[in-house]
């Protein structure tokens, strides 16, 4: 535990020190992962489907702030879409303003979260963002988590159904304007799953503010136990076919990240615990301390050793 503590240490002050060079390449690893994601998933139009494409706009992300990356994820996406199809890139492009406006009107701040939700998705650990926005955010995070759920859902449905929609050539607007909108709104897996981390949210922020010990660690699991439980009774009753063995084996590597996220915000000794009681002329305060757990980074010294020849002697 002491070295993963020290690791702790030398991490922090890694950032610390090369902050202005760290920010940069993260941003720019964010960047090309969503793009590449997209492109992957709905890469129709060739022209922005090319890697020294997407490296470019990635290079140009790291230098701005982190809505940027937002800004051009969608626009994207609309291009992928308009090459698929008008009628999906209008209804696509509607539906990503309302979600921007959404977004800037209640959780600003959450960035991480709108662009992580979807490459969570695509890596396999969904059920990790509930658990580290509800930790690491308020309830209002639920929304950023909830606007990248759709995002990905919109992706899947449109990837799903392209052949559908290049076979729709024939048909009149309205059709084809019908058809996404009923088949991406009757889609009960994605309410499901807006429903399920909305709720594992909350619960994780209302145990972890609670003043009691290992408040952190009894959200986490009660978070888990929520997502668990809601999207198996939804499955049950809408039969959104979902994999249970996908779900638990998911929600186990979500449980370990959200701990490896508590441990850098979180740290504490609980066996330290110290309750403080004092007064002034209105109150009675009741103060419970719990000290964080540091370790300072072991210090290099450098002896520089001086071998000096000795001259022989007569």
């Amino acid at each position: 535990m002491t070295s993963l503590l020290v690791a702790k240490q030398y991490i922090k002050m890694f950032i610390s020190k090369y902050e202005v060079y760290v920010k940069p390449l993260l941003k720019l690893i964010l960047a090309l992962a969503a793009l590449m994601i997209i492109n992957a998933k709905v890469g129709y139009m060739q022209k922005i489907d090319s890697l020294p494409i997407v490296l470019m706009v990635a290079l140009m992300c790291s230098f701005m702030p982190m809505n940027f990356i937002v800004f051009i994820s969608a626009v994207f996406l609309v291009l992928h879409m308009y090459a698929l199809s008008l009628e999906a890139a209008v209804i696509t492009l509607v539906l990503l303003a309302v979600l921007y406006l959404l977004y800037l009107r209640f959780s600003p701040k959450d960035t991480l979260a709108v662009l992580l939700t979807p490459l969570s998705f695509a890596v396999g650990v969904p059920y990790a963002m509930p658990l580290a926005m509800g930790l690491l955010g308020t309830p209002v995070s639920a929304i950023s988590v909830c606007c990248g759920v759709v995002v990905t859902f919109l992706v899947c449905y449109m990837s799903d159904n392209a052949t559908v929609l290049a076979g729709m050539e024939t048909e009149d607007m309205s059709t084809k304007f019908r058809f996404i909108i009923d088949g991406f709104l009757d889609n009960k897996g994605m309410i499901l799953t807006i429903v399920a981390f909305s709720a594992a949210i909350i619960v994780v922020y209302m145990i972890r503010r609670m003043s009691i010990d290992y408040a952190w660690t009894m959200a986490i699991a009660a978070g888990a136990i929520t997502d668990i439980m809601i999207l198996l009774i939804g499955d049950f009753i809408f039969d959104t076919n979902i994999s249970i063995l996908g779900l638990i084996v998911g929600s186990i590597f979500a449980v370990l990240i959200a701990k490896v996220v508590e441990f850098f915000g979180f740290n504490v000794d609980y066996s330290r615990t110290e309750k403080v009681q004092f007064e002034d002329d209105e109150y009675y305060y009741y103060v419970k301390a719990v000290p964080k757990v540091t370790v300072a980074a072991p210090a290099r010294t450098v002896k520089k050793i001086n071998s000096s020849r000795r001259r022989p002697t007569r």
